[in-house]
């Protein structure tokens, strides 16, 4: 594969990042924590893109489930094809993250491997990027979801302004005790 080809798969421009975070649909979190860790940002995160309408797949051999899906002991173990794999593991622990992907038969292989703020290994992200697969270092996936995705009908919903309501029909939680 030519150098270039693998060169435009290093992911860096504002308009590519953007368009990862909206047209994700389903991210494996490789070292997710669960609801024992809720401030960990291998659990904030990933609660942001599920907030954001996107599936979120924990990674991790050493959880059972996080929120509300299944974990998964290695990417390989994974019965589906994700689009973004998200990773949240030391930069020098990339290489074998980078095996384990392009161990993977090519119709599995995600679009992109998404590396969060902190992480980078130029090596691991040429490898990736040679095989086609689309690479982001050392951005957050939250922020840009945040940033470039709606949040859900929920949340609208939640922070919606009273206002916005007839007065014949406020929402329901709206209204305060009854003063009779």
């Amino acid at each position: 594969m030519a150098e270039s080809g693998s060169e435009s798969n290093l992911v860096e421009s504002e308009e590519e990042l953007a368009a990862i975070a909206r047209g994700a649909r389903t991210v494996a979190v490789v070292g997710m924590k669960d609801e024992s860790e809720p401030e960990a940002p291998a659990f904030r995160i990933p609660r942001i893109l599920q907030e954001r309408g996107i599936r979120v797949v924990p990674v991790n051999p050493k959880i059972v489930r996080a929120l509300g899906e299944e974990a998964y002991p290695s990417l390989a173990a994974l019965p589906f094809r994700v689009d973004v794999v998200d990773v949240f593991r030391r930069s020098e622990a990339l290489g074998a993250v980078a095996d384990e992907i392009l161990a993977l038969p090519k119709e599995r292989r995600p679009d992109v491997v998404w590396m969060q703020i902190g992480v980078r290994n130029a090596e691991a992200a040429k490898r990736l990027a040679a095989a086609g697969i689309k690479v982001v270092q050392n951005h957050c996936l939250g922020v840009y979801s945040e940033r470039y995705r709606d949040r859900t009908a929920i949340d609208r919903v939640e922070e919606a302004d009273v206002e916005s309501f007839p007065a014949s029909d406020p929402p329901a939680w709206t209204l305060g005790e009854d003063k009779h």
